[in-house]
C-alpha cells in the first residue's frame, strides 16, 4: 500500500519518537503500533472486488491508498472476470466527526472542539458555532 505521510501524521510519529518517557524500545515500538493504526484509520482507502465472469464472486484485494494504485493492479492481472473498485471509509473519520480530532488538518483547532467543519454552522446568527450540543466552541478555527 502506497502512502504519502501528511503533516500531522508526521507530527504524532515524531512526538512519540522524541518523547523521553518510554522505560524501553518495547513500550515505544508498541506506542508506534498503535498510533500508527489510528493513523490510517483516518484515512479512506480502496478495495478491488473482482468477478468472475459466470457471474460469481471472485477475489478481492485490498487495502489501497489511492484509486490509481488499485487500477495500477488491476491492470496488471489477467484472471478474467470484472473488477470494481470500492471506497472504505475510514472508521477513524466516522469516530473524529463524532468526538472530535484536535490538531488534525481539516477539524477545528478550537482547544476543545476538533470537530469537522460540517458540524459548524453555515448560517443566521449561530455561523461556524459547532452545532454539537457538548461542544462549547463558538467558531470554527482552521488553524
Amino acid at each position: 500500500m502506497r502512502l504519502t505521510p501528511r503533516k500531522e501524521e508526521i507530527e504524532a510519529v515524531k512526538a512519540l519518537l522524541e518523547d523521553p518517557t518510554f522505560e524501553s524500545a518495547d513500550q515505544m515500538a508498541k506506542a508506534l503500533i498503535k498510533e500508527i493504526a489510528e493513523i490510517l484509520q483516518m484515512r479512506d482507502l480502496f478495495a478491488l472486488v473482482h468477478t468472475w465472469a459466470d457471474g460469481h464472486r471472485g477475489l478481492n484485494f485490498a487495502p489501497f491508498g489511492s484509486e490509481a494504485e488499485a487500477r495500477a493492479f488491476a491492470s496488471k492481472m489477467a484472471f478474467g472476470g470484472t473488477g470494481r473498485l470500492v471506497q472504505l471509509h475510514g472508521p477513524g473519520l466516522t469516530l473524529a466527526n463524532l468526538d472530535g480530532k484536535k490538531g488534525w488538518k481539516g477539524y477545528c483547532f478550537h482547544p476543545e472542539c476538533g470537530h469537522a467543519p460540517f458540524t459548524h454552522s453555515a448560517a443566521g446568527a449561530a455561523r461556524g458555532a459547532c452545532q454539537l450540543p457538548t461542544c462549547p466552541c463558538d467558531k470554527f478555527r482552521a488553524k
